[in-house]
């Protein structure tokens, strides 16, 4: 090159990610990510874990890194499900405590059976609008499911 001339380096596009699992929710999806930056001229750079470093092409390392990220996310999975079910043995259940009880239920129901809207209602017994809504449909489901029973 002759005098006066200045090197431009090319600024290739990095996409950084803490981790190699962050691209996708499986070991496919990973990859199928991994290859489409790629394809597009955009490199990688991870921040943490075994694959550390800039990327601008598939390597083994990053294989391996989802392939773990893969393993992993199943193992918490199955342990995860044995826990519940293990609780669910000793008679525990999980999730939230359900909103209403009796006396709500019928608070709303009888109020609603007086023509009074669901917003009326949800201030009256104190619960959101979504949980007078919830119980007066599981109220008309259970109601159809009994006219159905033959007697």
């Amino acid at each position: 090159m002759g005098a006066g001339r200045t090197h431009r380096r090319c600024q290739q596009r990095l996409l950084t990610v803490q981790e190699v699992d962050r691209l996708g929710r499986n070991l496919l999806e990973g990859l199928t990510v991994l290859n489409d930056l790629f394809q597009q001229g955009v490199g990688v750079k991870v921040l943490e874990g075994i694959a550390v470093g800039e990327h601008t092409e598939r390597s083994f390392i990053l294989d391996l890194a989802l392939a773990l990220a893969e393993d992993r996310r199943r193992d918490i999975i199955r342990k995860t499900e044995n826990g519940l079910e293990t609780a669910r043995k000793r008679g525990r259940v999980g999730g939230r405590r359900p909103g209403v009880d009796d006396d709500k239920r019928a608070a709303i129901l009888a109020r609603r059976q007086r023509g009074e809207s669901i917003r009326t209602i949800a201030a009256g017994v104190d619960v959101s609008i979504g949980v007078v809504h919830k119980t007066l449909t599981d109220a008309q489901r259970a109601a159809e499911a009994a006219e159905d029973i033959p007697r």
